[in-house]
């Protein structure tokens, strides 16, 4: 009887091991420190305008998507108003 509960007790620990290793494994290769979305109008030279969906992760580029009907045309004396006008997407 007695090696039957040490049988159980080992199986019991082993699989007590094996999910903690792996909940471990699972949790730390998923964590993404700095990982966000905005938005941003880009103007050309011709001063026509378009609305984009910015994300960043680790302050590297992911995508950039243009918002459909986000757009303008402004005219030819027009000057961007913005302070920050820097091509830096994600700093």
């Amino acid at each position: 009887m007695k090696i039957k509960n040490i049988v159980i007790l080992i199986v019991i620990l082993i699989i007590l091991i094996a999910g903690i290793l792996l909940i471990r494994a699972n949790s730390t290769g998923n964590i993404i420190k700095d990982y966000y979305t905005y938005t941003k109008a880009i103007c050309d030279e011709n001063n026509f305008c378009q609305d984009y969906i910015i994300i960043c992760e680790n302050k590297e580029l992911i995508e950039m998507k243009p918002i459909t009907g986000a757009t303008i045309q402004h005219s030819e004396n027009w000057q961007d108003p913005r302070e920050n006008k820097s091509e830096i997407l994600c700093d």
